[in-house]
């Protein structure tokens, strides 16, 4: 694997560290989240990302308005206020945790595709992982010197769950380059929609303080329509923009059946 192909130490300074930087974001502020709200709410916010992304991405230049993109966002954006009416026991400062993770996220997207798009460095997971880790743990060492350390001593620490956590988070990740690897794009957007039900239901099932209101079920489900209607057209994009160059590699006699992924 060419993990250094295309990289350079500005390109790493410039464009890699700040991916990094917005995954300890993401981080940081997603788990601080779950000590305020329950993980099927948490769940039900994450679901508002397409909207992040898409308005950070036409600040960038990455995305263009469209009077269709706008409908599915104000669709994803009315299911996530109608989960929001629907909770139980809201926590305001939950809430904003999430919201702040989310935001992070979607700038850590927006770094990866200005890496893509306009450094013309392409990265697979574990390439990624390789490069992007490092930083992301200088990012979360600095706050967890003042916020956590000291409060370590009374903690019940449990180094087994934590391991079993890390290589569950290893294992994600290595199978998304297995899927996308050996599926599709289509693929993948699906799993991630069918992850994110089983992940509010499960929940709902396995912690004594997650409670599900019609309100919430019908809001999610409105956003998740929307979100499916966000990836139904971003690939139909995505397939458009492949075409042409498809058509020219079969025009040249170069085989146009190999297919490059990036993350």
């Amino acid at each position: 694997m060419q993990v250094e192909k295309g990289m350079t130490f500005e390109i790493y300074t410039t464009s890699v560290f700040p991916i990094g930087a917005m995954f300890a974001v993401t981080l940081w502020l997603g788990n601080t989240a779950y000590l305020y709200i329950s993980v099927s709410f948490a769940q039900m916010l994450k679901a508002i990302m397409p909207v992040a992304v898409f308005f950070l991405g036409v600040a960038a230049g990455l995305e263009a308005m469209s009077c269709s993109m706008l409908l599915i966002m104000s669709v994803i954006s009315f299911g996530v206020l109608v989960a929001s009416y629907g909770e139980i026991n809201i926590n305001w400062i939950g809430v904003v945790y999430q919201m702040g993770g989310v935001v992070g996220e979607a700038l850590r997207l927006i770094f990866m595709e200005i890496l893509v798009k306009r450094k013309g460095v392409k990265l697979n997971p574990i390439s990624m992982m390789f490069y992007v880790s490092p930083c992301s743990a200088v990012c979360l060492f600095v706050p967890w010197i003042f916020l956590e350390m000291p409060k370590m001593e009374s903690w019940s620490f449990q180094p087994f769950v934590l391991t079993l956590n890390s290589l569950c988070t290893f294992a994600l990740n290595l199978s998304v380059f297995l899927v996308i690897q050996h599926t599709s794009a289509l693929t993948i957007r699906v799993a991630g929609v069918v992850k994110d039900w089983v992940v509010v239901l499960l929940s709902a099932i396995l912690f004594a303080d997650t409670k599900l209101s019609l309100v919430n079920l019908i809001g999610y489900a409105i956003a998740i329509a929307g979100v499916v209607a966000y990836n139904n057209y971003k690939l139909k994009k995505e397939a458009c923009e492949e075409s042409p160059e498809n058509f020219k590699l079969s025009t040249t006699g170069t085989p146009s059946s190999s297919k490059s992924y990036s993350v």
